[in-house]
């Protein structure tokens, strides 16, 4: 399973990271957290605004900070 943190690297992008690797500990669950910064790259998730949580890419949230039980409901 890989997770994809998809922004610019802005202090919410990193809050989305830290959040979703305490869910994934939490859970013990074996995943890669990916950070996608590259804005074509974010564009071909169709995500308009960051910082954006995709799970084998599929988008799950978009334009905010997912908490660590919202991240942990998605995986």
């Amino acid at each position: 399973m890989e997770i994809q943190i998809l922004g610019t690297g802005c202090q919410k992008c990193e809050k989305l990271a830290e959040n979703a690797g305490q869910a994934v500990s939490e859970l013990q669950l074996d995943c890669e957290i990916k950070k996608i910064t590259d804005i074509n790259q974010i564009m071909a998730f169709g995500v308009m605004l960051t910082p954006a949580l995709a799970i084998d890419g599929q988008v799950k949230a978009v334009g905010k900070v997912s908490s660590v039980a919202e991240i942990k409901n998605f995986l």
